[in-house]
């Protein structure tokens, strides 16, 4: 028996002694089985080597290749030299918050020397998903896909590719990251923006040092190839291209969507994207891959960088020169091209995917975006705007982790851990998104560990609302333990009057993380009933240091497939 399983077997008995329910993957579905371990290891970008924290010593981490329905088992051990915790984005885990991963939402971190065996639960997802850590910024190093393939008798809804290749889009500090965000953290201000961008890694040989590393894929002509697309940056939206190609887009965040056919996308930080790539240049060539960033606010400084790989035609002779820049690639600011292609996302909506939208709401609630300030301390010298402490807020509640995990309060009825009083508006209304009048008045927000409790079975309504409180942007909120449809979008402040009637309720994006327009407002549904502690922040990583973030506790419903799952028998301890 693996490393990985003894604990598992533990846990899985203990479980089905519990609620007296089976916890087995699917019919037809396998327990697949991994060890990872949370190491230093010496890499060299942009002409300076540095020690970062790894997975098995790789960086971007190992794919976890599954199907759907599967069960996997990743037993965590933490060789590090600080605290750690690993969440599976976009993973719903039914039941199951105990493996969710964020640091003291769903468990205390794993110490050094420790270790922690999660079940990762797949249930609808099909795929291209990612896990990463959950602790400070730990995820700049520590990320790897997640590839879900349809069950054994089942296929795509597409063509079968001929390869599948993840493309983990990320940055890259010169700097240690987390020194940066104690020294942001010490002063109040902001934090050291990115080095550069990467793609699977490297940067690209625009940067120096880069050109011998930079990550090339090999392609025959006449071959389609699956990109499986993930933003795991910290910092920034990108554009995304291939030169000569387009793209034709078939899935995001672990769904499927009716195909279009693009010459760039567009990606937020936690999202992912499967492109089908058909390598159709009869002269061959080589031609750049490109990631750029995509940067909304006007007055903060952004790695405006772009990031290349290199496809090569290879049938004959391997291509030679240089290769092709994509002309198509917008520009860092360019929105129109942003807004244009998330309106083309649309679920599949066939027979075996088939598109299941709440029509009857039951809870609805107006969520306002903002980055704010706290009162700088008596005798402290504070980097933030007017010599204030940077932060940011959801319904000006600015999140204040606690010292021990909130599923382990809820579960075993501590007190004092949490407040079940988050707000279902803000507390005050304006113009959220009239960007040329910002008084002084509206920075200030508080602090608190406030959550959000629904009922099992409750359809939820969010609208996120983008306000210009220190400069308008856009802002990826992403949402543990549910896949939710993206029903509407729109610029300007919501109007709960006229929008409404606006809504897709027939074919929306079925996603987990939803990029918020700037100055203006994301609406999104789901239906409750996943039993348990789900967390909801900005996936821009500063904004969730801030207070960006919120927390759902869903109720158990009176069925035992109903109810949450015990903890496991090794939760790590605080």
């Amino acid at each position: 028996m693996g490393l990985a399983k003894i604990p598992a077997v533990l846990w899985l008995l203990g479980a089905v002694l519990a609620l007296g329910v089976s916890v087995s993957p699917a019919q037809g579905a396998k327990t697949r089985y991994h060890d990872f371990f949370i190491k230093e290891s010496n890499y060299t970008r942009l002409c300076k080597e540095r020690t970062v924290l790894t997975v098995n010593g790789q960086f971007p981490g190992p794919t976890i290749y599954a199907r759907k329905g599967d069960l996997v088992i990743v037993n965590v051990y933490n060789q590090g030299d600080k605290n750690i915790t690993i969440h599976w984005h976009g993973v719903d885990q039914p039941r199951n918050p105990w493996s969710d991963g964020p640091e003291y939402i769903t468990q205390c971190p794993i110490r050094p020397g420790g270790n922690f065996t999660y079940r990762v639960i797949l249930s609808e997802e099909e795929g291209t998903l990612w896990w990463h850590a959950h602790s400070d910024y730990d995820r700049t190093t520590i990320h790897g896909a997640i590839v879900i393939h349809p069950k054994l008798g089942t296929t795509f809804p597409f063509k079968k590719p001929h390869k599948e290749i993840p493309v983990i889009l990320g940055e890259w500090w010169k700097a240690d990251v987390n020194h940066l965000l104690e020294e942001a953290e010490r002063t109040g201000g902001e934090i050291n923006i990115s080095d550069a961008n990467t793609i699977n890694g490297q940067p690209g040989d625009l940067f120096p040092c880069s050109k011998a590393s930079t990550y090339k894929i090999p392609v025959q002509h006449g071959k389609t190839y699956l990109l499986r697309i993930i933003n795991a940056g910290l910092s920034n939206d990108l554009f995304f291209a291939i030169a000569g190609h387009n793209l034709t887009v078939v899935g995001t965040d672990g769904h499927y969507t009716k195909p279009f056919t693009v010459k760039h996308i567009m990606i937020a930080p936690g999202q992912t994207m499967d492109a089908l790539l058909e390598a159709n240049r009869a002269d061959g060539g080589r031609y750049y891959m490109a990631a750029r960033t995509f940067a909304t606010h006007p007055d903060i400084e952004v790695n405006n960088s772009t990031a290349t790989a290199i496809v090569e035609y290879m049938d004959d002779t391997p291509a030679r020169g240089l290769p092709e820049f994509p002309a198509n690639l917008p520009g860092v600011k360019d929105i129109d091209s942003a807004t244009a292609y998330t309106a083309q996302l649309r679920s599949l909506g066939s027979k075996d995917h088939p598109v299941d939208v709440p029509r009857q709401v039951d809870e609805r609630m107006l969520v306002t975006i903002a980055v704010n300030v706290l009162p700088c301390a008596p005798h402290e010298t504070c980097g933030g705007p007017d010599g204030n402490r940077q932060a940011a807020s959801l319904n000006n509640v600015s999140f204040a982790n606690p010292s021990v995990d909130i599923l382990g309060a809820y579960y075993r009825s501590v007190r004092g851990v949490f407040d079940a009083d988050f707000p279902n508006k803000p507390p005050f209304f304006f113009n959220f998104t009239d960007v040329d009048n910002d008084p002084v008045e509206r920075w200030a927000t508080k602090r608190g560990t406030k959550v959000k409790v629904v009922e099992y079975g409750a359809v939820v309504e969010v609208v996120f609302q983008g306000t210009s409180i220190l400069g308008a942007e856009n802002h990826p909120m992403h949402l543990h333990g549910f896949t939710f449809y993206v029903v509407g979008r729109g610029f300007g402040n919501f109007d709960e009057q006229k929008d409404p009637a606006t809504y897709n309720l027939v074919d929306p994006p079925h996603q987990n993380t939803v990029s918020v327009p700037k100055a203006g407002w994301a609406a999104i549904r789901f239906r409750a009933a996943n039993p348990g502690v789900w967390f909801m922040h900005c996936h821009f990583d500063r904004h969730v240091v801030w207070g960006m973030s919120t927390v759902f506790i869903v109720k158990d419903g009176k069925a035992p497939e109903a109810k949450m799952m015990p903890p496991p028998p090794n939760m790590p301890t605080y």
